[in-house]
């Protein structure tokens, strides 16, 4: 393909899958990341991809990011929206900041960067941009309510912006992931993980590269007549 593309959240487990799938694809990739130096030091040194530091919650901390990036490897053709955090509390406990950053992050932040490539896209009449939701967005999720407002926010955002993009030659779609192999997994305890897996009918998680391909294709140009679609990734859990 050959474009220029943006992967927020992109040193680290699924972000990190799409980076590198969209390398494969001979794309030029930037990967933004919010915190962890050392994470995204190793990861550029083992991809050669490129590494940007900025947090996606800063509208002006975006703009300036995406017009180094452009510098650096050329207009932004490809954008996928992955950052993410969760602050999980059941509602009665959950704190207005827990609500905030995470609203601030998930939801507004996919505003804060699809809005500083939009104009780039519509100018030059071509642009992917595929937003990372979850699963729990479309089912709501227990103790996540301000996460499951986020992620269900993109998908109408995505939604709403399909339809102005589509006569400018720009698809926006989403995929919405189940439970995925990262890190962040590895953390449950092995009896709550019994009961994750025990309610997904393929009988095991995803993995970030199963993610990354689905990315990969959406952001290709054989998915040029795909927009304003929601592609669930897990599993058999939910069917949306």
């Amino acid at each position: 393909m050959g474009r220029t593309a943006i992967v927020t959240g992109g040193t680290r487990g699924i972000g990190a899958a799409i980076a590198r799938a969209l390398k494969e694809a001979g794309n030029e990739v930037a990967a933004t990341y919010g915190g962890n130096d050392d994470a995204a030091k190793t990861f550029s040194d083992e991809t050669g991809i490129r590494t940007y530091k900025w947090g996606v919650n800063d509208y002006d901390a975006c703009k300036e990011g995406v017009a180094q990036v452009e510098s650096d490897l050329g207009p932004v053709e490809i954008l996928v929206n992955n950052a993410g955090i969760t602050r999980d509390a059941p509602f009665h406990k959950m704190t207005p900041e827990k609500w905030r950053e995470v609203i601030d992050t998930n939801l507004s932040g996919v505003f804060n960067m699809t809005h500083n490539v939009w104009t780039g896209m519509r100018e030059r009449g071509f642009g992917r941009i595929v937003t990372i939701s979850s699963i729990n967005g479309q089912k709501g999720q227990f103790a996540q309510a301000n996460y499951a407002a986020a992620k269900a926010g993109d998908i109408g955002f995505s939604k709403s912006l399909a339809q102005e993009g589509a006569s400018k030659g720009i698809t926006v779609n989403v995929v919405a992931p189940g439970y995925i192999n990262t890190d962040m997994m590895s953390t449950i305890p092995q009896k709550v993980m019994d009961q994750i897996v025990g309610g997904i009918p393929v009988g095991r998680l995803g993995e970030p590269e199963e993610i990354a391909r689905c990315v990969r294709f959406l952001c290709s140009d054989d998915a040029a007549f795909i927009t304003g679609a929601t592609l669930s990734a897990n599993g058999g859990q939910y069917l949306a």
